[in-house]
């Protein structure tokens, strides 16, 4: 495992009843990584546990090495677990002379030898497709957030109607899915969909927003992919409030949290917001947040994958 994550690493480990295997990695003084294998694995399938989020650059470049490492060292092959994407927003060209980050990340890994990826919850799925020799598995951590929503918040809303919110039209699957688990495998009742649609000014500056579909005297749960600086979310919950919402919650995968995102969210009027653990908490995460791990999901996936078992079940919410 790399630096990123540790605790989601061991979690995983202990899931598959297996230690982490030994290997330094660490820095030299001058800031170069330093990385030593502390076993073979000659002819021996590994998986690299590694998100690539904040520091980004440090992260990727890290799974990079390690990667390369474990190429040099002969490995069978090589699985790079990633369970945040970094640079996945950048997935396609919004405006002149830019890069596409999200392909050319997936040139890097490709280059440094990864035999196959493994995330959760891709901010796009044609991410999948920048990968040209290596299999992509993309999995949602929807699979374990729904039972804890279902069994930690919904039952405070009795009666209640409920409305799952979608923060803008590229989430409509996703906040489909959801639904679609709540109402058929939680089998929870008087439940709707709604949209929200944003007027950006810049990168996360949000200039006005619409909502589309009834959340008067509804529990609204916005879900979402990731919470980056909170400033989209919290808006939105404004607003549903505005329109007549009875309370509003949200459910993201990735809770990056960047910036002022802790002190949005205590300010805001959020009453829970549920994330995974595919990204470390930093201190400080108010009261409101509310951490499910996906361990148990990457440890299944893991265990299919070594075993050359079909993962599409673990697909399903």
């Amino acid at each position: 495992a790399g630096r990123s994550n540790p605790p989601l690493a061991r979690e995983i480990a202990d899931v598959l009843g297996i230690p982490l295997m030994a290997a330094t990695v660490d820095r030299f003084n001058d800031g170069e990584i330093n990385i030593q294998l502390g076993e073979s694995v000659r002819n021996v399938h590994v998986f690299v546990v590694q998100s690539t989020c904040m520091p980004v650059n440090d992260n990727l470049f890290e799974l990079f090495l390690l990667i390369r490492c474990l190429r040099r060292a002969s490995a069978k092959s090589i699985t790079a677990v990633m369970p945040y994407y970094g640079y996945a927003r950048q997935d396609r060209k919004m405006t002149a002379r830019v890069p596409i980050s999200a392909s050319d990340v997936a040139i890097m890994l490709e280059s440094a030898g990864v035999d196959r990826v493994l995330a959760v919850d891709l901010h796009c799925g044609q991410i999948q497709g920048f990968f040209h020799s290596a299999p992509v598995d993309n999995l949602s951590a929807l699979r374990d957030m729904a039972p804890f929503i279902v069994r930690e918040i919904v039952p405070s809303y009795k009666e209640d109607p409920i409305c799952i919110v979608s923060p803008d039209a590229g989430g409509v699957a996703r906040a489909k899915m959801f639904l679609d688990c709540l109402v058929s495998n939680m089998k929870v009742a008087n439940i709707g969909l709604a949209i929200t649609v944003k007027h950006r000014s810049g990168p996360g500056e949000i200039e006005g927003m619409n909502i589309v579909g009834d959340v008067d005297g509804k529990h609204c749960i916005i879900v979402d992919d990731m919470i980056d600086t909170a400033g989209t979310l919290c808006a939105a919950a404004s607003e549903l409030l505005k329109m007549g919402a009875r309370s509003v919650s949200a459910c993201a995968t990735h809770g990056l949290f960047n910036g002022p995102a802790y002190e949005r969210i205590e300010k805001s009027v959020l009453t829970h917001v549920v994330v995974s653990d595919t990204t470390p908490l930093r201190a400080g995460a108010p009261s409101k947040i509310r951490v499910v791990s996906c361990a148990e999901l990457i440890a299944e996936a893991i265990y299919c994958i070594n075993h050359g078992q079909s993962v599409s079940g673990l697909f399903k919410v």
